[in-house]
C-alpha cells in the first residue's frame, strides 16, 4: 500500500516548513528563543565569574589588612568603622624655632586633686597676649616649649586628626588640638604594654562628640589624643593635659584620669576655641590614628 508520508525516502528528519507558512513562522520563533536562551546562559556564567572574582578580591584585601601591622606591633584601625594603616601627622618644618615665653602657674579651680594650672588670661576672652599667660600664636616652624609635655603656647596653624597613635606626634600640632578642646594623654615610651592597652581602652570608652561645624553629616570625635612621648623625660610615666591644665599620674587606672576628661574635654569653661574640630585635616598632614579616630574618614587631600 502506497505511503501517504511527505518525508522523502531515506530521510528520517522532519520536513522543511514551506516558506511563509505557519510552520515556518513557528520554527523561526523557536530558533530565536533558542538563541536567546544560549545568550542568557552565557551572561549568567559571566555574572557568576564576576561575583566569584569580587569575592576572591575581598578575601585578599582582608588578608592584607589583617597583616597590616602598626608602629606598636598590633593590628591598627583608623576608626570604629574603617580599618587603615596608621599615618603619623606630618612633622613641622621651618628653619626658625620659636621659644615659648615664660608662663605663670596659678591655683587650680577644677577641684581635682593634683591638677596643675597655668595662667590662661585672654583665653577664653579677648584673645590678646598677656604677660605670664599662655601664648596662642600660630607659628610656622618648630617650638621650644618651656613645659613638657606642653599645656599650651605657640603652635602650628594646622592641627592633627585626633585619636590613638602608637608613635610620637608633633607637639606643635597636638597643642593646637588642646586649643580646640582635646585632652592629650602622653606616656613614657617604655610604659608596659599592659598599661598602654589599659589607656587605649580608656580612650575607647569615651563618648563621641558631634562636630557639626565641619558641615559633614555624622562626623564626630572623642576629643582625646593618646600618644607615646618621644623620650624618657616625662615628669611621671603618664601625663594627661588640657589647655592650661595638667595631671601627672603613675597608674593607668588612676580614677582622676576620668575626672580630668569629664572636666576639661570640649569644655565651654576651659577650651579657648570651644566648638572647633580636632580632625578634618588631609591625612598627609593631619595623620590617621591607629585607633579611635573620627567617626568618618578624614580627607586624603594634599600635604599642607
Amino acid at each position: 500500500m502506497p505511503s501517504n508520508s511527505k518525508t522523502p525516502p531515506g530521510d528520517s528528519g522532519p520536513a522543511t516548513p514551506k516558506p511563509g507558512s505557519k510552520a515556518a513562522a513557528l520554527e523561526k520563533r523557536r530558533l530565536k528563543i533558542e538563541e536567546y536562551r544560549r545568550k542568557e546562559e552565557a551572561q549568567q556564567r559571566r555574572r557568576l565569574i564576576t561575583i566569584l572574582a569580587a569575592a576572591a578580591a575581598t578575601v585578599i584585601v582582608a588578608v592584607i589588612i589583617a597583616l597590616n601591622i602598626g608602629g606598636g606591633g598590633q593590628l591598627i584601625k583608623h576608626s570604629p568603622k574603617t580599618t587603615s594603616a596608621q599615618i603619623v601627622p606630618a612633622a613641622v618644618g621651618g628653619a626658625s624655632t620659636t621659644t615659648q615665653s615664660a608662663t605663670t602657674t596659678v591655683a587650680d579651680t577644677s577641684g581635682i586633686p593634683g591638677v596643675l594650672a597655668w595662667d590662661t588670661t585672654g583665653w577664653p576672652g579677648d584673645g590678646a597676649d598677656h604677660t605670664g599667660a599662655l601664648q596662642h600664636d600660630h607659628v610656622a616652624g618648630p617650638v621650644d616649649y618651656s613645659i613638657l609635655p606642653p599645656v599650651g603656647g605657640p603652635h602650628n596653624a594646622i592641627w592633627m586628626n585626633a585619636g590613638v597613635y602608637t608613635k610620637p606626634v608633633p607637639t606643635e600640632r597636638a597643642v593646637h588640638n588642646l586649643e580646640h578642646g582635646a585632652v592629650w594623654i602622653t606616656y613614657d615610651p617604655d610604659l608596659p604594654a599592659a598599661d598602654v592597652k589599659t589607656l587605649t581602652a580608656f580612650v575607647t570608652k569615651q563618648t563621641m562628640i558631634p562636630e557639626a561645624e565641619q558641615g559633614v553629616t555624622g562626623q564626630a570625635n572623642r576629643y582625646v589624643d593618646l600618644t607615646p612621648w618621644a623620650k624618657n623625660d616625662l615628669p611621671t610615666p603618664i601625663v594627661i593635659t588640657a589647655w592650661g591644665h595638667q595631671l601627672q599620674v603613675t597608674s593607668a587606672t588612676d580614677p582622676r584620669l576620668q575626672q580630668f576628661v569629664d572636666t576639661f574635654r570640649h569644655s565651654q569653661t576651659y577650651t579657648p576655641e570651644y566648638g572647633a574640630a580636632v580632625d578634618g585635616v588631609p591625612v598627609q598632614t593631619g595623620g590617621v590614628p591607629a585607633t579611635d579616630g573620627s567617626a568618618k574618614a578624614n580627607p586624603a587631600g594634599t600635604a599642607q
